[in-house]
């Protein structure tokens, strides 16, 4: 089911299928013909404004048809795609445009004041100006294919990594082709299937859904924004046959009070990514609507790591994220020594895959993220003698907010720009809803007046929202070791259980 190069799994659907529904949005749609010539329309007029192969084009893009067929237009170009999150602010998206140094970009909405202020108004197309239609159905047939080898750079994406600000993560063709068709084998994901997609197509899971329902024939719905009961219903009109859902999705479900009401008989499963499994969470929906839980275990740098056997049903479990997918082959290595350990040993889980990214930007952050040119995940797990994976912490300090990665050293950055702010730390705790939040321990210059509320409104006005500060505390100094290093396991371990019920009350 290999295709050598991004493009090439829409450019096969819209041969065979081409009259069978691609996407679907509130009452559009399009079918794999019109998809594939929408996205041979982007290739042209991306031409035309001097895109060649070897550029980068920055798409920062709310959910919508065009999101798509813009993504396959670059890769046919043979350009590469940097996802911008529509939710980032102007400090966020001047620092990915200085990583990738795109030659162009596409915005929508509000997106398109925020990038055009770093690249310039010339240098992005306004999907939402009164030319945009009459530029996109001006050419439908595909454009003059340039020599593209499937180790060229096909999509960015963003990682914090570590606990630095975010890096960009860089896949060819063939890592995120051979992603792609994980993905497919996870789901079991047919021609016949449909389903929604409610996470961002910036994000990798996003992007990933789209790239396999193209390369598989399946429909997918898309929404604007996140609303359940909206969801729901779009199961039974559409006779949705897979779902997908993330921690705040899945405790929306359970807490909905006429889930009973709407008929899900149509969903084979629901897929739970992004963050561990909560078991009591996915029980009860379950009991309330008879549909199962598949669990699945991915990550930007490798898309799809592991997953519950998708043609096992009765083997599935919500106390492991399942085996390894594909060709993904995994290991556990001694958080101390490095040494790999025999099952049953708890570590670092590390990859090695076809899947794996071709490395970060900027360039040296690349060199810790592998270990013997395995990849470092940063989560702590071990795995069964039969292959189940089962994490149960992380090695590294982000912060997953919702399945959004959030890095410390970001928010400190912005904290430390404040004139009273001498010293922070921010560090993570538990979230019925979100999984995690971010907290900041906080010490101010003697005689500010600087408030807590002061601080949360500073990173919700330069951070997306994602990053918001759910408290500050402040604190006489922060714990750091000779290093410098800041112990922000220390804060966690005093202050989570607290505000963790303070925020379980509210």
């Amino acid at each position: 089911m290999a295709s050598a190069l991004m493009h090439h799994g829409l450019e096969s659907a819209a041969d065979r299928f081409p009259g069978r529904t691609a996407l679907l949005l509130d009452e559009s749609s399009l079918s794999f013909a019109e998809l594939n010539a929408l996205s041979n329309a982007f290739a042209h007029v991306l031409a035309e404004r001097g895109v060649t192969k070897g550029d980068r084009v920055a798409m920062m893009l709310t959910n919508r048809l065009e999101f798509s067929a813009a993504l396959h237009g670059v890769s046919k170009l043979g350009a590469a795609a940097i996802l911008i999150s529509p939710a980032w602010k102007s400090f966020e998206v001047a620092h990915a445009v200085s990583l990738t140094d795109p030659a162009f970009g596409i915005a929508d909405g509000s997106c398109l004041a925020v990038l055009a202020e770093v690249l310039g108004p010339e240098h992005v197309l306004d999907l939402d100006g009164e030319a945009a239609p009459g530029l996109l159905s001006g050419h439908v047939a595909a454009p003059s294919p340039p020599e593209i080898s499937a180790t060229d750079e096909a999509v960015l994406v963003f990682s914090s990594g570590t606990t630095d600000r975010p890096k960009a993560v860089r896949h060819t063709h063939h890592s995120i082709g051979r992603g792609t068709d994980h993905w497919i084998e996870a789901l079991g994901l047919t021609a016949d299937d449909r389903f929604q997609i409610v996470t961002p197509p910036s994000h990798i899971l996003g992007a990933l859904n789209l790239l396999a329902a193209a390369k598989a024939g399946s429909t997918v719905r898309l929404h604007r924004r996140f609303d359940l009961d909206e969801s729901l219903r779009r199961v039974a009109s559409d006779r949705l046959t897979l779902e997908m859902a993330v921690a705040p999705i899945a405790l929306a479900m359970a807490n909905h009070p006429d889930l009973e009401s709407h008929d899900l008989s149509s969903l084979r499963y629901i897929m739970w990514g992004a963050t561990p499994v909560t078991a009591s969470v996915a029980e009860l929906v379950t009991k309330r609507t008879g549909v199962p839980w598949l669990p699945a275990y991915g990550a930007s740098e490798v898309p799809v790591i592991a997953c519950n056997p998708v043609t096992e049903p009765d083997a599935w479990r919500l106390d492991s994220v399942g085996k390894p997918v594909g060709d993904v082959t995994l290991r556990v290595a001694d958080l101390e020594t490095g040494e790999i350990l025999a099952s049953g040993g708890i570590g670092e889980i590390q990859i090695s895959s076809e899947s794996t990214m071709a490395g970060y930007l900027p360039e040296e952050a690349s060199t810790e993220a592998f270990a013997d040119g395995w990849y470092r995940t940063g989560d702590v797990g071990w795995l069964e003698p039969d292959g189940w994976v089962h994490l149960t912490d992380r090695c590294k300090e982000m912060i997953k907010v919702s399945g959004f990665q959030v890095a410390p050293a970001e928010i400190e950055a912005v904290l430390l720009g404040h004139p009273d702010v001498v010293d922070c730390a921010v560090f993570s705790v538990d979230d019925e809803r979100a999984g995690e939040v971010p907290v900041a321990a906080v010490v101010l210059a003697t005689g500010a007046t600087t408030r807590p509320e002061d601080l949360q409104a500073l990173v919700a006005d330069t951070l997306a929202s994602y990053k918001r500060l759910r408290r500050v505390l402040l604190v006489d100094a922060i714990p750091r070791l000779a290093s410098g290093k800041a112990l922000r396991r220390e804060l966690r371990d005093e202050w989570a259980e607290q505000i963790a019920l303070e925020l379980a009350r509210n």
